[in-house]
Protein backbone atom coordinates (compact mmCIF):
# COMPACT_ATOMS: atom_id res chain seq x y z
CA UNK A 1 0.00 0.00 0.00
CA UNK A 2 1.43 3.24 -1.22
CA UNK A 3 -0.73 5.40 1.27
CA UNK A 4 -3.75 5.87 2.69
CA UNK A 5 -6.20 9.01 2.85
CA UNK A 6 -9.33 9.18 5.13
CA UNK A 7 -11.75 11.92 4.44
CA UNK A 8 -14.32 13.60 6.51
CA UNK A 9 -17.70 14.06 4.00
CA UNK A 10 -20.05 16.83 4.17
CA UNK A 11 -23.49 16.59 3.80
CA UNK A 12 -24.42 15.55 0.24
CA UNK A 13 -20.70 14.52 -0.50
CA UNK A 14 -20.25 10.74 -0.63
CA UNK A 15 -16.21 10.46 -1.00
CA UNK A 16 -14.56 7.13 -2.67
CA UNK A 17 -11.10 6.54 -0.77
CA UNK A 18 -8.58 4.34 -2.59
CA UNK A 19 -5.54 2.53 -1.08
CA UNK A 20 -3.90 1.44 -3.97
CA UNK A 21 -1.50 -1.53 -3.88
CA UNK A 22 2.05 -1.40 -3.01
CA UNK A 23 3.61 0.02 -6.79
CA UNK A 24 0.28 0.50 -8.42
CA UNK A 25 -0.63 4.02 -10.07
CA UNK A 26 -2.40 6.60 -7.37
CA UNK A 27 -5.80 7.63 -8.93
CA UNK A 28 -6.85 10.86 -10.46
CA UNK A 29 -8.82 13.47 -8.50
CA UNK A 30 -11.57 12.96 -10.37
CA UNK A 31 -11.81 9.28 -8.89
CA UNK A 32 -10.24 9.71 -5.65
CA UNK A 33 -12.60 12.28 -4.16
CA UNK A 34 -15.81 11.27 -7.18
CA UNK A 35 -19.17 12.12 -5.14
CA UNK A 36 -20.87 8.83 -6.28
CA UNK A 37 -24.16 10.04 -4.58
CA UNK A 38 -24.41 12.19 -7.91
CA UNK A 39 -26.32 10.95 -10.82
CA UNK A 40 -24.65 8.43 -13.51
CA UNK A 41 -24.33 11.17 -15.85
CA UNK A 42 -22.46 13.35 -13.48
CA UNK A 43 -19.82 10.37 -12.46
CA UNK A 44 -19.35 9.35 -15.56
CA UNK A 45 -15.49 8.53 -16.00
CA UNK A 46 -13.39 10.99 -18.35
CA UNK A 47 -11.18 9.21 -21.13
CA UNK A 48 -8.02 9.52 -19.00
CA UNK A 49 -9.91 7.69 -16.54
CA UNK A 50 -10.92 4.83 -18.72
CA UNK A 51 -7.38 4.57 -20.22
CA UNK A 52 -6.24 4.24 -16.74
CA UNK A 53 -8.09 1.32 -15.52
CA UNK A 54 -7.38 -0.26 -18.77
CA UNK A 55 -3.55 0.75 -17.46
CA UNK A 56 -4.22 -1.25 -14.73
CA UNK A 57 -4.63 -5.18 -15.78
CA UNK A 58 -6.28 -7.78 -14.42
CA UNK A 59 -3.72 -8.92 -11.98
CA UNK A 60 -5.04 -6.96 -9.30
CA UNK A 61 -7.67 -7.90 -7.11
CA UNK A 62 -10.17 -4.88 -6.70
CA UNK A 63 -12.62 -5.50 -3.01
CA UNK A 64 -14.46 -2.69 -2.54
CA UNK A 65 -14.72 -1.48 1.51
CA UNK A 66 -18.24 -0.58 1.80
CA UNK A 67 -18.08 1.32 4.90
CA UNK A 68 -19.99 3.61 6.91
CA UNK A 69 -18.12 6.71 7.13
CA UNK A 70 -21.08 9.09 7.89
CA UNK A 71 -24.21 8.42 10.31
CA UNK A 72 -24.57 7.03 13.72
CA UNK A 73 -22.34 4.03 12.72
CA UNK A 74 -19.95 6.37 10.78
CA UNK A 75 -17.84 6.58 14.28
CA UNK A 76 -17.00 3.02 13.45
CA UNK A 77 -15.52 4.01 10.02
CA UNK A 78 -11.81 5.50 11.01
CA UNK A 79 -10.95 1.76 12.76
CA UNK A 80 -12.71 -0.12 10.08
CA UNK A 81 -10.87 1.47 7.46
CA UNK A 82 -7.20 1.14 9.13
CA UNK A 83 -8.20 -2.58 10.34
CA UNK A 84 -8.83 -3.54 6.27
CA UNK A 85 -5.84 -1.77 5.12
CA UNK A 86 -3.69 -3.73 8.11
CA UNK A 87 -4.89 -6.59 6.72
CA UNK A 88 -4.41 -6.02 3.18
CA UNK A 89 -0.56 -4.67 3.66
CA UNK A 90 0.13 -8.11 5.39
CA UNK A 91 -1.80 -10.47 2.78
CA UNK A 92 0.07 -8.40 -0.73
CA UNK A 93 3.13 -9.10 1.73
CA UNK A 94 2.64 -12.57 1.25
CA UNK A 95 2.22 -12.64 -2.09
CA UNK A 96 -2.14 -11.52 -2.35
CA UNK A 97 -4.01 -13.58 -2.74
CA UNK A 98 -3.96 -16.34 -5.44
CA UNK A 99 -1.41 -14.44 -6.67
CA UNK A 100 -3.21 -11.08 -7.33
CA UNK A 101 -2.27 -8.29 -5.41
CA UNK A 102 -5.26 -6.86 -3.30
CA UNK A 103 -6.46 -3.43 -4.23
CA UNK A 104 -8.65 -1.80 -1.76
CA UNK A 105 -10.87 1.22 -1.96
CA UNK A 106 -13.36 2.65 0.74
CA UNK A 107 -17.12 3.59 -0.36
CA UNK A 108 -19.12 5.58 2.16
CA UNK A 109 -22.23 3.03 3.01
CA UNK A 110 -23.67 5.76 5.42
CA UNK A 111 -26.20 8.06 4.37
CA UNK A 112 -29.61 7.51 2.30
CA UNK A 113 -29.73 3.75 0.91
CA UNK A 114 -30.66 5.12 -2.57
CA UNK A 115 -27.02 6.92 -2.70
CA UNK A 116 -25.56 3.73 -0.91
CA UNK A 117 -27.16 1.40 -3.76
CA UNK A 118 -26.21 3.82 -6.64
CA UNK A 119 -23.11 4.16 -4.95
CA UNK A 120 -22.80 1.06 -5.22
CA UNK A 121 -23.46 0.22 -8.87
CA UNK A 122 -21.27 2.19 -9.97
CA UNK A 123 -18.70 1.35 -8.33
CA UNK A 124 -18.78 -1.74 -10.16
CA UNK A 125 -19.05 -0.74 -12.72
CA UNK A 126 -16.59 1.64 -13.35
CA UNK A 127 -14.18 0.73 -11.17
CA UNK A 128 -14.40 -2.94 -11.99
CA UNK A 129 -15.02 -4.35 -8.68
CA UNK A 130 -13.97 -7.76 -7.84
CA UNK A 131 -15.47 -8.39 -4.38
CA UNK A 132 -17.34 -6.13 -1.51
CA UNK A 133 -16.59 -6.45 1.49
CA UNK A 134 -19.15 -4.81 4.05
CA UNK A 135 -19.28 -3.19 7.41
CA UNK A 136 -22.48 -1.08 7.68
CA UNK A 137 -25.93 -1.56 8.89
CA UNK A 138 -28.02 -4.43 8.03
CA UNK A 139 -30.87 -2.69 6.02
CA UNK A 140 -27.64 -2.00 3.88
CA UNK A 141 -26.76 -5.63 3.34
CA UNK A 142 -30.40 -6.43 3.25
CA UNK A 143 -30.84 -3.90 0.07
CA UNK A 144 -26.85 -4.44 -1.28
CA UNK A 145 -27.42 -8.21 -1.83
CA UNK A 146 -29.63 -8.03 -4.48
CA UNK A 147 -26.72 -5.59 -6.34
CA UNK A 148 -24.11 -8.67 -5.59
CA UNK A 149 -26.15 -11.39 -6.32
CA UNK A 150 -27.16 -9.82 -9.92
CA UNK A 151 -23.45 -9.38 -11.08
CA UNK A 152 -22.12 -12.25 -9.37
CA UNK A 153 -19.88 -10.85 -6.87
CA UNK A 154 -19.31 -12.09 -3.85
CA UNK A 155 -19.97 -10.41 -1.01
CA UNK A 156 -18.41 -10.16 2.98
CA UNK A 157 -20.77 -9.05 5.67
CA UNK A 158 -18.35 -8.33 8.73
CA UNK A 159 -20.51 -7.01 11.84
CA UNK A 160 -22.06 -8.41 14.25
CA UNK A 161 -25.33 -9.02 13.33
CA UNK A 162 -29.11 -10.62 13.76
CA UNK A 163 -28.14 -14.23 12.12
CA UNK A 164 -29.85 -15.50 9.58
CA UNK A 165 -28.53 -14.77 6.42
CA UNK A 166 -28.30 -17.20 3.88
CA UNK A 167 -28.46 -15.36 0.23
CA UNK A 168 -25.92 -16.97 -2.39
CA UNK A 169 -22.44 -15.44 -2.70
CA UNK A 170 -23.36 -13.58 0.99
CA UNK A 171 -20.92 -14.34 3.67
CA UNK A 172 -21.68 -12.79 6.98
CA UNK A 173 -18.92 -13.24 9.87
CA UNK A 174 -19.73 -11.88 12.61
CA UNK A 175 -21.41 -12.01 16.18
CA UNK A 176 -25.01 -13.58 16.21
CA UNK A 177 -27.96 -13.34 19.02
CA UNK A 178 -27.27 -17.25 19.65
CA UNK A 179 -23.91 -17.18 20.83
CA UNK A 180 -24.02 -13.30 22.11
CA UNK A 181 -26.98 -12.46 23.40
CA UNK A 182 -28.61 -15.67 25.02
CA UNK A 183 -25.43 -16.80 26.90
CA UNK A 184 -24.98 -13.39 28.25
CA UNK A 185 -29.30 -13.37 29.47
CA UNK A 186 -28.65 -16.16 31.21
CA UNK A 187 -25.79 -15.14 33.17
CA UNK A 188 -27.57 -11.66 34.17
CA UNK A 189 -30.61 -13.81 35.40
CA UNK A 190 -28.58 -16.59 37.59
CA UNK A 191 -25.85 -14.21 39.23
CA UNK A 192 -27.72 -10.63 38.78
CA UNK A 193 -31.26 -11.98 39.41
CA UNK A 194 -32.91 -10.38 36.29
CA UNK A 195 -36.14 -11.14 35.55
CA UNK A 196 -37.73 -7.30 34.21
CA UNK A 197 -36.54 -6.66 31.15
CA UNK A 198 -36.62 -3.48 28.71
CA UNK A 199 -36.27 -3.64 25.26
CA UNK A 200 -34.69 -0.52 22.71
CA UNK A 201 -33.07 -0.57 19.41
CA UNK A 202 -32.62 1.47 16.38
CA UNK A 203 -35.21 0.96 13.98
CA UNK A 204 -34.13 -0.87 11.39
CA UNK A 205 -33.79 -4.82 10.49
CA UNK A 206 -31.15 -6.02 13.31
CA UNK A 207 -32.76 -4.66 16.14
CA UNK A 208 -36.05 -6.02 14.90
CA UNK A 209 -34.71 -9.44 14.60
CA UNK A 210 -32.43 -9.37 17.07
CA UNK A 211 -35.38 -8.48 19.55
CA UNK A 212 -37.36 -11.64 18.59
CA UNK A 213 -34.49 -13.88 19.69
CA UNK A 214 -33.74 -12.23 23.00
CA UNK A 215 -37.28 -12.37 23.79
CA UNK A 216 -36.78 -15.94 23.63
CA UNK A 217 -33.81 -16.21 25.88
CA UNK A 218 -35.17 -13.74 28.29
CA UNK A 219 -38.23 -16.10 28.81
CA UNK A 220 -36.07 -19.63 29.16
CA UNK A 221 -34.82 -17.94 32.36
CA UNK A 222 -38.44 -16.82 33.64
CA UNK A 223 -38.10 -13.47 33.05
CA UNK A 224 -40.13 -10.96 31.22
CA UNK A 225 -40.39 -8.37 28.88
CA UNK A 226 -41.71 -5.01 30.41
CA UNK A 227 -41.60 -2.70 27.37
CA UNK A 228 -40.02 -2.65 24.21
CA UNK A 229 -39.20 0.70 21.16
CA UNK A 230 -37.90 1.55 18.35
CA UNK A 231 -35.36 4.71 18.05
CA UNK A 232 -34.63 6.31 14.95
CA UNK A 233 -31.66 6.58 13.40
CA UNK A 234 -29.94 9.98 14.47
CA UNK A 235 -32.58 10.46 17.57
CA UNK A 236 -30.43 12.70 20.07
CA UNK A 237 -33.58 13.02 22.25
CA UNK A 238 -34.18 10.27 24.79
CA UNK A 239 -35.86 12.26 27.65
CA UNK A 240 -39.14 10.68 26.62
CA UNK A 241 -37.44 7.12 26.66
CA UNK A 242 -35.90 7.31 29.78
CA UNK A 243 -39.08 8.59 31.18
CA UNK A 244 -40.73 5.22 29.77
CA UNK A 245 -38.02 3.37 31.09
CA UNK A 246 -38.52 4.60 34.59
CA UNK A 247 -41.89 4.12 34.56
CA UNK A 248 -41.19 0.61 34.07
CA UNK A 249 -38.72 -0.02 36.51
CA UNK A 250 -37.13 -2.62 34.69
CA UNK A 251 -34.14 -4.53 36.37
CA UNK A 252 -32.10 -4.54 32.65
CA UNK A 253 -32.28 -2.74 29.86
CA UNK A 254 -31.22 -4.42 26.80
CA UNK A 255 -29.91 -1.64 24.50
CA UNK A 256 -29.74 -2.21 20.44
CA UNK A 257 -28.68 1.14 19.69
CA UNK A 258 -25.66 1.61 17.19
CA UNK A 259 -22.97 3.70 17.17
CA UNK A 260 -23.35 7.73 18.13
CA UNK A 261 -26.80 6.78 18.99
CA UNK A 262 -26.06 4.69 21.41
CA UNK A 263 -23.34 6.92 23.07
CA UNK A 264 -25.83 9.64 23.37
CA UNK A 265 -28.53 7.58 25.37
CA UNK A 266 -26.01 5.69 27.43
CA UNK A 267 -24.81 9.21 28.16
CA UNK A 268 -28.26 10.12 29.21
CA UNK A 269 -29.02 7.36 31.50
CA UNK A 270 -26.40 7.50 33.28
CA UNK A 271 -26.61 11.13 33.96
CA UNK A 272 -30.19 11.23 34.96
CA UNK A 273 -29.46 8.51 37.48
CA UNK A 274 -30.21 4.94 35.97
CA UNK A 275 -27.06 4.27 35.85
CA UNK A 276 -26.81 3.45 39.68
CA UNK A 277 -29.61 1.60 39.81
CA UNK A 278 -31.03 -0.68 36.35
CA UNK A 279 -28.31 -2.95 34.68
CA UNK A 280 -27.59 -2.64 30.99
CA UNK A 281 -26.89 -4.93 28.20
CA UNK A 282 -25.94 -3.55 25.29
CA UNK A 283 -25.15 -4.63 22.13
CA UNK A 284 -22.82 -3.52 19.26
CA UNK A 285 -20.90 -2.22 22.00
CA UNK A 286 -17.16 -1.49 21.84
CA UNK A 287 -14.46 0.76 22.78
CA UNK A 288 -15.27 3.50 20.12
CA UNK A 289 -18.84 3.67 21.34
CA UNK A 290 -17.43 3.87 25.34
CA UNK A 291 -14.97 6.11 24.64
CA UNK A 292 -18.04 8.62 23.36
CA UNK A 293 -20.25 7.30 27.09
CA UNK A 294 -17.55 8.38 29.01
CA UNK A 295 -16.63 6.64 32.35
CA UNK A 296 -19.30 8.94 34.50
CA UNK A 297 -21.94 7.06 32.65
CA UNK A 298 -20.87 3.27 32.33
CA UNK A 299 -21.75 2.28 35.60
CA UNK A 300 -23.74 -1.23 35.29
CA UNK A 301 -23.01 -1.48 31.84
CA UNK A 302 -22.53 -5.42 30.61
CA UNK A 303 -21.92 -6.57 26.65
CA UNK A 304 -20.51 -9.50 25.08
CA UNK A 305 -18.40 -9.95 21.99
CA UNK A 306 -16.27 -11.87 19.79
CA UNK A 307 -13.41 -9.34 20.26
CA UNK A 308 -12.20 -7.03 23.23
CA UNK A 309 -8.44 -5.00 23.17
CA UNK A 310 -8.12 -6.88 26.47
CA UNK A 311 -8.47 -10.92 25.78
CA UNK A 312 -4.57 -11.16 26.56
CA UNK A 313 -4.89 -13.84 23.45
CA UNK A 314 -1.09 -13.39 21.40
CA UNK A 315 -3.50 -13.35 18.08
CA UNK A 316 -4.97 -10.20 19.19
CA UNK A 317 -1.82 -8.29 20.89
CA UNK A 318 0.04 -9.30 17.98
CA UNK A 319 -2.27 -7.80 15.57
CA UNK A 320 -2.79 -4.41 17.90
CA UNK A 321 1.18 -4.37 17.43
CA UNK A 322 1.25 -4.26 13.76
CA UNK A 323 -1.62 -1.79 14.08
CA UNK A 324 0.03 0.82 15.87
CA UNK A 325 3.04 0.19 14.38
CA UNK A 326 1.33 0.47 11.05
CA UNK A 327 -1.08 3.85 12.03
CA UNK A 328 1.14 5.23 15.16
CA UNK A 329 0.55 5.97 18.62
CA UNK A 330 -2.68 8.39 18.25
CA UNK A 331 -4.78 6.24 15.33
CA UNK A 332 -8.55 5.61 15.79
CA UNK A 333 -9.00 3.56 18.69
CA UNK A 334 -9.43 -0.17 17.97
CA UNK A 335 -12.74 -1.68 19.19
CA UNK A 336 -14.77 -4.74 17.89
CA UNK A 337 -17.06 -3.73 15.21
CA UNK A 338 -14.00 -1.86 13.34
CA UNK A 339 -11.81 -4.22 13.46
CA UNK A 340 -14.30 -7.10 11.96
CA UNK A 341 -12.95 -4.77 8.43
CA UNK A 342 -9.67 -7.13 9.74
CA UNK A 343 -11.55 -10.30 9.82
CA UNK A 344 -13.38 -10.01 6.72
CA UNK A 345 -10.08 -9.88 4.85
CA UNK A 346 -8.05 -12.75 6.43
CA UNK A 347 -11.71 -14.42 6.08
CA UNK A 348 -11.26 -13.59 2.45
CA UNK A 349 -8.21 -14.83 2.23
CA UNK A 350 -8.50 -18.33 3.58
CA UNK A 351 -12.11 -18.68 1.91
CA UNK A 352 -10.04 -17.96 -1.32
CA UNK A 353 -7.18 -20.43 -1.03
CA UNK A 354 -9.26 -23.05 0.05
CA UNK A 355 -11.81 -22.85 -2.94
CA UNK A 356 -8.77 -22.11 -5.74
CA UNK A 357 -10.70 -19.40 -7.13
CA UNK A 358 -12.58 -16.46 -6.20
CA UNK A 359 -15.64 -16.56 -8.58
CA UNK A 360 -19.00 -16.99 -6.83
CA UNK A 361 -19.93 -20.58 -6.51
CA UNK A 362 -16.66 -22.09 -5.51
CA UNK A 363 -15.88 -19.01 -2.90
CA UNK A 364 -19.38 -19.54 -1.28
CA UNK A 365 -19.40 -23.36 -0.87
CA UNK A 366 -15.47 -23.09 0.71
CA UNK A 367 -16.79 -20.12 2.74
CA UNK A 368 -19.79 -22.34 4.15
CA UNK A 369 -17.39 -24.76 6.09
CA UNK A 370 -13.83 -23.10 7.11
CA UNK A 371 -11.66 -22.82 9.84
CA UNK A 372 -9.69 -19.54 9.80
CA UNK A 373 -7.70 -17.56 12.03
CA UNK A 374 -7.78 -13.16 12.93
CA UNK A 375 -7.44 -10.73 15.69
CA UNK A 376 -10.26 -12.82 17.14
CA UNK A 377 -8.46 -15.98 17.38
CA UNK A 378 -9.91 -19.08 15.60
CA UNK A 379 -12.89 -18.19 14.07
CA UNK A 380 -14.65 -22.05 12.68
CA UNK A 381 -17.73 -21.70 10.08
CA UNK A 382 -20.04 -24.66 10.18
CA UNK A 383 -22.77 -24.39 7.50
CA UNK A 384 -22.64 -20.64 7.13
CA UNK A 385 -22.53 -20.01 11.07
CA UNK A 386 -19.36 -18.35 12.19
CA UNK A 387 -18.33 -19.47 15.90
CA UNK A 388 -15.66 -17.44 17.58
CA UNK A 389 -14.51 -17.22 21.48
CA UNK A 390 -16.87 -15.42 22.92
CA UNK A 391 -16.55 -12.65 26.13
CA UNK A 392 -18.57 -11.20 28.62
CA UNK A 393 -17.40 -7.96 30.35
CA UNK A 394 -18.35 -5.03 32.16
CA UNK A 395 -17.77 -1.53 31.00
CA UNK A 396 -14.96 -0.24 33.83
CA UNK A 397 -14.51 3.47 33.17
CA UNK A 398 -13.43 3.49 29.22
CA UNK A 399 -12.42 0.14 29.64
CA UNK A 400 -13.87 -3.23 29.67
CA UNK A 401 -13.61 -5.95 32.33
CA UNK A 402 -13.50 -9.50 30.89
CA UNK A 403 -15.80 -11.51 33.46
CA UNK A 404 -15.83 -14.75 31.70
CA UNK A 405 -15.78 -16.60 28.12
CA UNK A 406 -19.43 -17.86 26.93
Amino acid sequence: MCFQVWCQTGVGVRATVNFPAHGGPALPPSLLFRNLSSSAADGALSPRDHTLFKRRGTNRLRVGGFICCTGSPGVWGPCATNSAQLAVAEINKRGGILGREVEFSVYDAGGPLDEVLNRAEQAIAFDELDLIVGLHTSAVRVALRDITTRHRIPYIYTPVYEGGERTPGVMAIGETPRWQSRPSIHWLADVKKAKRWYLIGSDYVWPWQSHRAVKNYIKETGGRVVGEEFVPLGEDNHEPHLARIRAARPDVVLISLIGTDSSAFNRAFGECGLGATTLRLAGAMDDTVLLGIGADNSENMFCASGYFTGTGARANDDFQSRYRAMFGPNAPPIGSVGQSGYEGMRFLEAVANKAGSLAMGPMLKAGRNIVYSGARGTVTVRDGRARMPMHLAEADGLDFKLIKPI
